[in-house]
């Protein structure tokens, strides 16, 4: 094998398509378009995004099914119209005509505030969830401040699975009342039917702005 043609060969996958290397800042001087599918575009894909203007609830009812394995949601500055609310969501499995899955969680909570003379470690009992059909907690409480704001993830997994419950991991950041209050939490959907839609909105009152970023993985 000639030195070009091993060159070439080198920026190809197993599967014919051109690795994400192969391509620099000079490459596509005289392209003018790539066949879809010829490109290997990585494990993470973006899928969809919603972004808040005074909205009761942002709902993502297509883009999850059984392309990925996993789908990982972006809070993107979160910021309430009420103040000292927490960012809530729910779960569908019937394109969203009802979010009322059972779910089983835990969360818990670190915080500190801006003078240096508070802060803890804490398990949210009141916030966590027994074989309830009810909203379940992402962050604790957010300041309606104008530079007041929630951001982090949410990771779901296997959602389209007809066998297994379906789990999530939450790591959430609040802005609330000059607090960092950071809320870690884990649970599952204690369903066998696919979830295929999700439902977001805060503990009181209108999201007044923000955005979130819904990804999946492989």
């Amino acid at each position: 094998m000639g030195t070009i043609t091993r060159n070439f060969a080198n920026n190809l996958t197993t599967s014919g398509l051109l690795k994400p290397d192969a391509f620099n800042n000079d490459s596509f001087d005289n392209v003018t378009s790539v066949p879809s599918g010829s490109v290997e575009t990585g494990a993470m894909q973006f899928i969809s995004s919603a972004t808040a203007s005074a909205s009761a609830s942002i709902e993502f009812t297509s883009g999850i099914d059984s392309t990925y394995k996993e789908y990982v949601f972006y809070f993107v500055n979160i910021h309430p119209a009420n103040n000292g609310i927490a960012l809530k969501f729910n779960l569908s499995t019937d394109g969203g005509s009802n979010y009322n899955v059972t779910k089983t969680s835990s969360i818990f909570s670190c915080y500190h505030n801006e003078a240096d003379n508070d802060n803890a470690l804490l398990y949210q009992g009141s916030q966590d969830l027994a074989q309830s059909t009810g909203d379940a907690y992402l962050g604790l409480q957010t300041s309606n401040d104008n530079d007041g704001n929630t951001v982090g993830t949410l990771r779901l997994f296997n959602p389209s699975s007809s066998t297994f419950v379906k789990h999530w991991i939450s790591d959430i950041n609040d802005h609330g009342f000059d607090y960092s209050v950071r809320m870690m939490g884990a649970g599952y959907a204690n369903t066998t039917s696919p979830v295929n839609a999700i439902k977001f909105k805060t503990s009181s009152g209108n999201i007044d702005s923000g955005e979130i970023l819904l990804f999946g993985i492989n």
